[in-house]
């Protein structure tokens, strides 16, 4: 019985039956008494609330009236407006009544508090979401295909040997062509190296043992040469590590179903019949398909 009475789909249909009852007694009442306007305590105490929210300090009592003055205003023009169908096939205020219909399923998604346990289970059927990248400490050293021409990757093999040997204690930086980028990155992640890089790049990178000069590799710009002195593997992290982020998604997910999940008992109540649209607007969508 408890995990009925916990189950989100019990709660839309009580919900939508509250909503669905209020709003026969709200217009009974209205429509009994169409000339009255009654500006609730309540209502005043969210306008000096907001108003001090808003300027730091609580209203005048000028400004309270101005306040309340205003929000008689917007009730006649709103009661007056939909007697005559103003709001009728009004795209705004259509979009403003789903918004709030969809609150009102996000209030009731976000009422369930996750476990440890649904926060793991989530963790790994999304693990790209939150895995933690590898990273590189690496130096290059380029070398510009227009500079070079034919005897690139000659000049290339010379120059890697050279950064090989042992004996040289050479700046590596001074020994290729100018670059705009840096010569040494320290834990960079391998997002941001494609980034600057490339995909190609970066993947090669990936496969290189730290420890010596390898290459020519390939970039957007031209060719390199590369010492990874450290690399950092990427991993799934622990749930500890990223439960907030976890937590986030796990909330999101939750009110995208329980949104679809409402609407479609919602849809239910309906007939929906879509007409075919005029052949004049059938070949129009059909031209712009085929381009």
């Amino acid at each position: 019985m408890r995990r009925v009475l916990r189950e989100p789909l019990l709660h839309f249909l009580l919900l939508g039956a509250v909503i669905f009852v209020a709003y026969g007694l709200v217009s009974k009442r209205t429509s009994g008494e169409p000339g009255t306007i009654v500006i609730t305590r309540g209502q005043v105490a969210s306008m000096v609330e907001g108003f001090t929210r808003a300027w730091h300090r609580p209203p005048t009592r000028g400004e309270l009236q101005g306040l309340v003055q205003e929000r008689v205003r917007d009730e006649v023009y709103s009661r007056e407006a939909m007697a005559l169908g103003l709001d009728k096939d009004d795209t705004v205020i259509r979009r403003r009544l789903r918004q709030k219909m969809e609150f009102v399923s996000d209030d009731i998604a976000i009422q369930t508090e996750p476990s440890d346990a649904d926060l793991t289970a989530y963790l790994e059927a999304h693990p790209d979401s939150f895995r933690v990248e590898q990273r590189f400490t690496f130096r290059q050293v380029y070398l510009n295909p227009e500079r070079h021409g034919e005897n690139l990757v000659p000049d290339a093999e010379r120059l890697l040997a050279r950064l090989n040997r042992a004996d040289d204690e050479d700046d590596a930086s001074a020994l290729g062509d100018s670059f705009l980028l840096e010569h040494q990155f320290a834990e960079v992640p391998a997002s941001e190296v494609a980034k600057q890089f490339g995909e190609p790049f970066a993947a090669r990178l990936g496969g290189l043992a730290p420890g010596r000069w390898w290459g020519p590799v390939e970039s957007g710009y031209g060719v390199h040469l590369v010492f990874v002195s450290h690399r950092t593997e990427g991993r799934l992290p622990m749930l500890a590590e990223v439960r907030d982020a976890v937590r986030r998604e796990w909330d999101n997910e939750r009110r995208l179903k329980a949104n679809e999940r409402f609407y479609q008992e919602l849809l239910r109540r309906y007939t929906v019949t879509i007409e075919a649209a005029e052949p004049a607007a059938a070949n129009t969508i059909a031209a712009n398909e085929g381009q």
